[in-house]
């Protein structure tokens, strides 16, 4: 009987603090391969910084970051520029360089960290493109977009490497409803259609429901709770039940009173 894969990205009692700020006492986290989490919780909780910590980019003060199996604390940085490459990060407010138009924007890291022919990137650009169904954008400046179609033109950069591993921060960010829904239909295609594994931050629920096949929720610190979408809605941890009914009643509000 053959051995069970590593997860994708593990977490194992992770701190981090800066100073004397604790921002995490001892995450534990395991996300599985080709599942789609979703992270919640209250701003400013650490939600985006678990992100960070995952492609390198912060250490943590205690415990340890696993990429399939592999230590990324421990990583030197050439090693773990290597894994970056098979990470592909969607930014919050999509960070397009200004002064490139949408090919150029898509083609740099193809161009940086690959061999590819210009003709091989013009192909992987219109193939991406034509995903986040864009393709008529290609010569436009980020500046002549709207909101929601910078905001696919980040996915499609997000995934211009064909990484095994996807990182989305606040993919809604200052979109309206509509758009918001057509962001989160667009992240799950994309990740079936590559066969990536997703791991989301918000804290729209609307959005978490429609994307997830797994959520966390993260407070006061650590992951309270980690399940299916059904039984993280019906689940029976007060904080997790006041999270998603947005009730002004419960231990939130309560435990930021006492702070």
């Amino acid at each position: 009987m053959s051995a069970e894969p590593p997860p994708i990205v593990e977490l194992r009692d992770v701190h981090l603090a800066f100073g004397e700020t604790k921002v995490l006492t001892g995450v534990n986290l395991r996300v599985t391969d080709r599942a789609r989490l979703t992270v919640l919780g209250q701003s400013g909780s650490g939600k985006s910084t678990l992100l960070r910590l995952v492609l390198g980019i912060l250490r943590p003060t205690a415990g340890t970051v696993f990429f399939k199996g592999r230590d990324v604390t421990k990583m030197s940085r050439r090693r773990l520029n290597r894994i970056r490459q098979k990470i592909g990060m969607v930014y919050q407010y999509s960070a397009l360089i200004s002064s490139l138009n949408v090919r150029d924007n898509l083609a740099l890291p193809l161009e940086e960290l690959t061999r590819m022919t210009p003709a091989e990137i013009d192909l992987k650009v219109d193939e991406k493109l034509e995903m986040v169904g864009m393709s008529e954008v290609r010569e436009k400046m980020p500046s002549e977009l709207s909101g929601g179609m910078r905001k696919r033109i980040g996915l499609a950069r997000g995934i211009i490497m064909d990484p095994e591993l996807i990182l989305y921060d606040e993919p809604g960010a200052g979109l309206d409803p509509v758009i918001t829904s057509v962001i989160d239909e667009l992240i799950v295609s994309l990740s079936e259609k590559i066969g990536a594994t997703s791991i989301i931050v918000t804290h729209e629920m609307g959005s978490a429901f429609r994307i997830a096949t797994r959520m966390a929720m993260l407070y006061r610190g650590e992951i309270i709770a980690e399940e299916t979408p059904e039984d993280f809605k019906n689940s029976g941890n007060p904080v997790v039940a006041q999270f998603i009914s947005g009730d002004t009643k419960g231990p939130i509000l309560e435990h930021t009173a006492s702070a």
